[in-house]
């Protein structure tokens, strides 16, 4: 572990639950402002939130049961300016559509990324699902489980500090570098499926970030993961990283009700619902916040009364 850069030791801590924002906060359809992102992102970072996080959505299609666009700046640039705005945190993309960008362009962000946040970020791909884009980028959406493999292995070189490992990379470029060696390994996990086996994620990735579901189906879940990497990656312990919506109500008391991929709730339940989750194995929880409260005001109280607690 102690190869991995300073954003993998912050939000991948052994024994322990920590907590990441999506960003930008409580997002919904407009262009976020940047000055209040930026001072959002200053407060989850004082507060000893591990991680902030961004995706990667090339074109405002609309999707979920809500029908709803999202506007969103290129992730790596957005977090260039968290990083510009924070101190401490990590910042990760989850999930950069790997078979939609050239695997030397991603690599040459993510070192750069890594460089200007000295070593907090951490780099998630996916595969991505929308037919629409595929066609727009002129990629072939059937052919994104294969595409994905050959080019996570460049960038996993690229990002490599090992001469080794560093092999793809150079074939691809007749041995020329992109850029500095980085010093530290920086951390890539894969994001849902992209479309491959859980043995195959198991031995590849870092880390491996899911959706909320049940506990009883997360479980399960979170046993094939374990199951995998015993299979797979010689029983390694690599993290397990659930996503889920939070709509967080005024009243500490409030119950627990089922949302979309994730749950309304006040603070005490989900205090439960988070150490349960740290009982069954999760080690990183990613909140995209929803609901009608000021989003500075529940990044406050989940700082403040949440994360203390876990």
């Amino acid at each position: 572990m102690s190869g991995f850069n300073i954003a993998y030791q912050k939000v991948f801590r052994p024994n322990q639950l920590t907590v990441g924002l999506m960003t930008p906060l409580a997002h919904q359809g407009s262009m976020a402002r940047i000055d209040k992102a930026f001072q959002q992102a200053a407060l989850a970072d004082k507060l000893n939130f591990a991680a902030l996080w961004a995706r990667d959505v090339p074109l405002m299609i609309p999707q979920g049961s809500d029908n709803s666009t999202s506007a969103l700046d290129d992730p790596f640039l957005w977090l260039a300016g968290l990083a510009g705005a924070t101190t401490h945190i990590a910042l990760g993309a989850a999930a950069i559509v790997l078979p939609l960008r050239h695997p030397l362009h991603v690599a040459k962000a993510a070192l750069s990324l890594d460089r200007l946040s000295a070593g907090r970020f951490i780099l998630g791909v996916g595969s991505g699902d929308r037919p629409a884009e595929f066609a727009s980028f002129g990629q072939d959406l059937e052919a994104r489980r294969e595409v994905f493999r050959e080019r996570w292995q460049v960038v996993r070189a690229a990002l490599s500090p090992v001469p080794q490992e560093r092999e793809p990379l150079l074939e691809l470029t007749d041995g020329y570098e992109l850029m500095a060696v980085p010093q530290r390994q920086i951390p890539m996990i894969v994001v849902g499926s992209a479309r491959q086996s859980v043995q195959w994620i198991a031995a590849q990735g870092d880390a491996w970030a899911t959706y909320h579901r049940p506990e009883a189906r997360q479980q399960s879940r979170i046993s094939l993961w374990r199951g995998a990497l015993q299979q797979s990656a010689q029983g390694a312990d690599k993290p397990f990283i659930q996503s889920m919506q939070l709509d967080l109500r005024e009243s500490p008391s409030a119950q627990p009700e089922p949302l979309e991929l994730g749950m309304r709730t006040g603070r005490e339940a989900l205090i439960d619902y988070l150490l349960r989750l740290k009982e069954l194995g999760v080690g990183h929880v990613l909140f995209n916040l929803s609901g009608g409260r000021p989003a500075e005001e529940v990044v406050q109280e989940l700082g403040e009364e949440v994360i203390p607690r876990l």
